[in-house]
């Protein structure tokens, strides 16, 4: 029997490559991300032990414990502590170093590479000999006084800075210019990674960053033969407990590394959703080609039962194939994965985020996911077809043509595929009332639509006659040629169905996640503005940061500006999770914001006194004059707050409102405001009155002003990874899909070459062949095309219950143009993939056709 399966796999090459390829695509998604994940994380590492390879103990200053920050003496860190760690034992050399954040604006104005984590900026120390061995430098000089600055090669091309430029930027606060003095190399995987750096000289640096005459860490460096814990232990022996800690060097490189890799995580998150498409629809081309060669095999198969093959070993003998057939797969599709690792970081790279090349890193885990994927795959998706060939009797042996599958087989099939359809349908149907997309809710919706498609694809055979009957009415239009390619199509339904599973499943699913991402975005749209009753927002990019106090004085005293509210943003901790809570002014806060109240009032807004969205309420049982036991920001006790409002959820009011003068003390930044929210005489929204707006807050990095326009903008942006996936999946689902139809035809020109003889000898000629193969196809492609737009558009339309839930806004929406799209590319993939079979089938001399039959 393994004679017979590698006899039979060499004899049926040409067929078993369609399988190879379906099977390669999947286990080249899954090996080439799992190998870019280990090849990225190791480049992160390697690169943040280049950084921290000459640090062997970093000291900083511990956090104040709660309430203890008023009372607290000045900083630890500073020279005399630099020379008193200098002569603990083991340490070679004391660098001390004042760090922080500042976001630049480019050479043309607009904030350049601006993100959380990604902006380092510190005070350039020279050492003994009047260098800073972190920062090589490549150009000028380093900054030596007060308006200097430097910074690194890519930041200086990405803004386009030379020598003796002028750069704006801000650390928290102020906009400031400096003077660029310097450019410089660094190996600070934040910055190689798509980030900025700007360096100050040590007296800014402090005033910045510390205060001056301290620094925000020292940094030392071990003598020969000295281990870094050991170091480390006798460092902190000499540091004050309460107000100063040591790390080592190698734990400072493993924490940067973990930051940058949070950094660029996501990345490896939709090569690993196109890689689980391909594998599970591959699976069905898998079975279905299975399938056909057991149909073809049949006398064979029945043969070998006869001088007296088991059944068992006719089964293995059809998983023997497929295990052969899934080891080559997995080769070439793990060989295919390296190219793919390779690629993905210039493919995924962005001006923002940037991702490291280093060698490929291979692995156990990721050839042993190619391995168990492919062979997996195959295996399973044969599993039934063995099953199928091991129940061939010896005495078909005798028949000269495949038997159609008995009545009983039938009705059990329909009988199944109802209840499928039923049940995926009701349990769909049950969500309509859903309240939320909780993680219950989307389980289900998961669960349902799961059982609708595996509905659709059991009832596939007995729908293709009718719809296909309907359809080809169309093909009829083209004479002899378009009723011959339907009834072909109709020769054996369940093959036809088989084929069509693909675009089917394909098709579904780009169908499904078209219509909500679409819907979703334009919910998003009018959600961006919904609560917004103001004409500007000026707010910070990040909740760390805020608004320089002086820049709101001077927005409200702006030309054309009418109300400027200034709202601080900060977190409110309840026993539920985290929420977010904005600080506003009772007074102004009605004419930048639409409130909707379904009961009390934001004049009541106070000390102890709070309003929550209707979403908050719900979840933590509270209404209108109860009690919230809550922590406002991080340096206050839980308390009870007052309830004095409930109001409908507000994007821009978040999840609770407060006085602003109790959230401002608790914030991020303490007395800072986040956002301002700027109403215009007579809502006049204009190029100049933004760049009025802009230049009152000193056009500064750290801020965006945005109309209605672009905050709409900006939530439709949150979409791109939605469509993104939903191309991808069309893209694999027709490669997938046309290798099906190619198999499928292939096989069926393979059986009807007699046939095609005689119509040859009838009088057709070879174009009325291609036609009929080209026809037919299309005719399969049509049929899985239209019952993929059916499942994803019930699919959609179930699960839009749940966004609805979620947000108010939402509605379906159909996005034609989508759709137009995918039912042309399905086509088109058709046709494309009849190509040769076609030219197969009317290359075949009439006479040699009637003699190979």
């Amino acid at each position: 029997m393994l004679r017979t399966a590698l006899r039979n796999i060499l004899a049926h090459k040409a067929r078993q490559i369609m399988t190879v390829l379906a099977v390669c695509l999947g286990v080249a998604f899954v090996s080439g991300t799992l190998v870019f994940a280990d090849s990225t994380a190791e480049a992160h590492r390697a690169a943040a032990s280049k950084s921290f390879a000459d640090i062997a103990v970093s000291v900083t200053a511990k956090e104040p414990p709660p309430g203890a920050a008023a009372n607290r003496p000045a900083g630890v860190l500073d020279d005399a502590l630099a020379r008193k760690l200098a002569g603990v034992p083991g340490v070679a050399a004391v660098r001390p170093s004042a760090d922080g954040s500042a976001a630049l604006n480019a050479a043309d104005g607009t904030p350049l590479r601006v993100r959380p984590g990604a902006n380092p900026a510190a005070g350039y120390v020279p050492g003994k000999d009047g260098k800073d061995s972190r920062y090589p430098l490549a150009e000028g000089r380093a900054p030596a006084h007060s308006g200097e600055v430097a910074v690194d090669s890519g930041t200086a091309a990405a803004g386009g800075f030379r020598i003796g430029d002028a750069i704006t930027l801000a650390t928290d606060g102020p906009v400031m210019t400096e003077r660029l003095v310097g450019i410089v190399t660094t190996k600070d995987t934040r910055v190689t990674a798509g980030g900025t750096l700007a360096l100050f000289d040590k007296a800014t640096a402090q005033k910045l960053f510390a205060s001056p005459g301290h620094y925000t860490g020292i940094d030392l460096s071990a003598a020969p033969g000295t281990d870094q814990f050991e170091l480390s232990r006798r460092v902190t022996d000499v540091l004050p407990a309460d107000r100063a800690e040591a790390t080592t060097g190698a734990a400072q490189a493993d924490q940067q590394a973990i930051l940058v890799d949070t950094l660029t995580r996501g990345y490896e998150k939709i090569p690993m959703v196109f890689a689980g498409v391909s594998l599970f629809i591959g699976s069905f081309l898998i079975a279905n080609t299975f399938t056909m060669l057991v149909a073809r095999r049949t006398r064979e198969i029945a043969l070998l039962r006869a001088i007296g093959a088991s059944r068992r070993q006719v089964a293995r003998s059809v998983l023997l194939e497929a295990l052969l057939v899934g080891l080559v797969a997995s080769a070439a599709g793990f060989l295919l994965g390296l190219g793919i690792a390779s690629v993905l970081p210039d493919v995924l790279s962005t001006g923002e985020n940037t991702l490291p090349h280093g060698p490929l890193v291979i692995g156990p885990r990721s050839v042993v996911a190619a391995l168990g994927v492919g062979v997996g795959v195959t295996v399973l998706a044969a599993w039934l077809p063995s099953r199928r060939a091991a129940k061939v009797a010896p005495v078909e042996a005798m028949r000269t043509a495949e038997q159609p599958p008995s009545a009983a087989r039938s009705r059990i099939r329909a009988a199944t595929g109802v209840v499928l359809l039923v049940l995926g349908a009701g349990w769909l149907i049950s969500l309509s009332g859903a309240k939320d997309a909780s993680e219950q809710n989307l389980r289900s919706a998961m669960l349902g639509c799961g059982l609708f498609v595996a509905a659709l694809i059991v009832l596939a055979p007995l729908l293709a006659v009718p719809v296909i009957r309907l359809t080809g009415r169309l093909s009829g239009r083209f004479g002899i040629t378009g009723r011959l390619a339907r009834e072909n199509a109709l020769r054996d339904p369940r093959r036809t169905a088989a084929t069509a599973a693909t675009l089917l499943i394909s098709t579904a699913l780009v169908a499904g996640l078209a219509v909500i991402g679409n819907s979703t975005g334009q919910a998003l749209d009018r959600q961006a503005a919904a609560g917004l009753g103001a004409d500007y927002v000026i707010g910070s990019r990040t909740p760390t940061t805020g608004v320089d106090p002086a820049a709101v004085r001077r927005v409200a005293g702006t030309s054309g500006v009418r109300t400027a509210s200034a709202v601080t943003d900060s977190t409110l901790f309840t026993g539920g999770g985290t929420e977010d809570i904005s600080g506003v002014d009772p007074d102004t806060v009605n004419d930048v914001m639409k409130l909707d109240f379904v009961s009390g009032s934001v004049k009541d807004l106070g000390p102890g006194r709070i309003a929550v969205s209707r979403t908050l309420a719900r979840e933590n049982g509270v209404t209108t004059g109860g009690r919230l036991n809550a922590r406002l920001g991080r340096g206050q006790e839980f308390k009870k707050y007052t309830v004095v409002g409930v109001y409908q959820d507000n994007p821009i009011a978040h999840d609770a409102l407060g006085a602003r003068s109790e959230v401002a003390k608790n914030s991020f930044v303490p007395g800072s405001v986040q956002r301002i929210l700027v109403r215009t005489d007579g809502g006049t929204v204009s190029k100049s009155t933004e760049e009025r707006l802009r230049t009152a807050v000193g056009n500064s990095p750290l801020l965006k002003v945005q109309d209605r326009e672009a905050l709409v903008d900006e939530a439709a942006g949150t979409m791109a990874d939605l469509l993104n996936v939903m191309y991808g999946m069309l893209a694999i689902g027709t490669v997938i899909g046309a290798l099906g139809i190619v198999n499928t035809l292939a096989m069926s020109v393979a059986e009807r070459t007699r046939e095609i003889g005689a119509l040859r000898a009838l009088g057709m000629d070879r174009a009325g062949i291609r036609r009929m193969i080209r026809l037919e196809s299309v005719t399969v492609a049509a049929f899985g095309t239209l019952l993929g737009l059916a499942g994803g558009l019930f699919g959609a339309w179930a699960v839009g219950s749940l966004a609805n839930g979620a947000m108010e806004q939402y509605s379906l929406a159909l996005p034609w143009g989508t759709l137009l799209l995918v039912c042309l590319a399905s086509l088109a993939i058709g046709a494309i993939a009849a190509t040769v079979p076609a030219r197969r089938a009317a290359a075949l001399s009439p006479l040699e056709a009637v003699a190979e039959a």
